[in-house]
């Protein structure tokens, strides 16, 4: 038989209540303000992002990676992006730093027009350049891992999930997904941050058909394995809308499906394609219901002051979509 191994809550509730009225609160990274600043990213936390090809997975959370080095100065990231070089993702980087529409960057099309935000946005990521890097091939947790202990990486971006190989040899795509869910458990109770995408399945409608609608995704959405959502401590899925506002930015919403540590609740965005830029559009959370930092706390202010150093794009530049 095997021994016995617990705790009663008597024996606990000394250490519990000295850290409780004592302790400090848990290390966040914050990714941006507003509405996006409720998203909780540190150490020891797997934030799931799923959605429809081409719904701004990625553009998302090159996002988050980026903002949250700019506003946590000793923060380090490890991105494994499976389909993008990392020319690539600085080119859409800088498209959202510039306000400078992607298909001109792309093309290298530039002006006198575009100098002062070329070299603002520049500026910017090169301050952020050596605490960011990139995994290369074989993409593989193996790798991801000994890149991440090598760089000193404190938050990895892993996109996407299912093409990442776990170590061993695994029957089906399945248990492949479940055994990589597991091994990036390990890797938050090590007290890594993770931000990690996930393609998802087409759900169906009302009528039987199958879609990609809001309405059709649900946490079992999320393609291969049901890990994926048991895993995950956050769990959210980019849903666009039909609508745009009069500069082509798409309404999307950031489904909150499973929140760990609170009540899930869903981010209203604005994604403007041609710069792959996403800002909130939710109105302000009243004080009293927000979850994470009070308002006006000073990483926020320092992310509007930063974001005020770009302009968007004008309105006779080219767009890239």
């Amino acid at each position: 038989m095997p021994q016995a191994n617990y705790t009663t809550a008597a024996d606990a509730f000394d250490q519990w209540r000295d850290n409780l009225l004592t302790g400090t609160p848990p290390t966040l990274y914050p990714i941006g303000s507003g509405e996006m600043g409720r998203i909780e990213t540190g150490p020891g936390l797997v934030t799931l992002i799923g959605g429809a090809p081409g719904a701004g997975k990625t553009a998302f959370t090159m996002q988050a990676a980026v903002d949250a080095l700019r506003l946590t100065p000793t923060l380090r990231a490890l991105v494994c992006n499976i389909e993008m070089s990392p020319a690539v993702l600085l080119d859409r980087q800088l498209a959202r730093l510039s306000g400078i529409d992607l298909g001109t960057i792309r093309h290298r099309r530039f002006g006198p027009e575009h100098a002062e935000r070329l070299h603002l946005a520049m500026d910017t990521l090169e301050a952020v350049a050596d605490r960011l890097a990139f995994v290369r091939p074989p993409f593989t947790l193996e790798n991801v891992a000994a890149s991440a202990d090598a760089f000193g990486a404190e938050l990895l971006v892993l996109d996407y999930i299912q093409r990442i190989s776990p170590p061993g040899d695994h029957s089906t795509k399945r248990h492949a997904v479940d055994a990589t869910m597991n091994f990036l458990r390990q890797f938050a109770d090590a007290g890594t941050a993770l931000l990690v995408v996930a393609a998802v399945s087409r759900g169906k409608d009302a009528a039987g058909r199958s879609t990609y609608d809001s309405d059709a995704l649900s946490l079992a959405s999320f393609r291969e394995s049901s890990e994926l959502e048991f895993g995950a401590d956050d769990a959210f899925i980019l849903v666009p809308s039909n609508d745009r506002d009069e500069q082509g930015a798409v309404k999307v919403t950031l489904r909150h499906l499973k929140s760990r540590y609170g009540e899930p609740r869903d981010v209203v965005l604005d994604f403007h394609r041609p710069t792959q830029r996403f800002t909130p559009t939710a109105a302000p959370t009243p004080a009293g219901r927000r979850r994470g930092r009070p308002p006006g706390n000073l990483l926020q202010e320092e992310l509007a002051a930063a974001w005020a150093q770009t302009q968007p794009a004008a309105d006779d530049e080219e767009e890239a979509f």
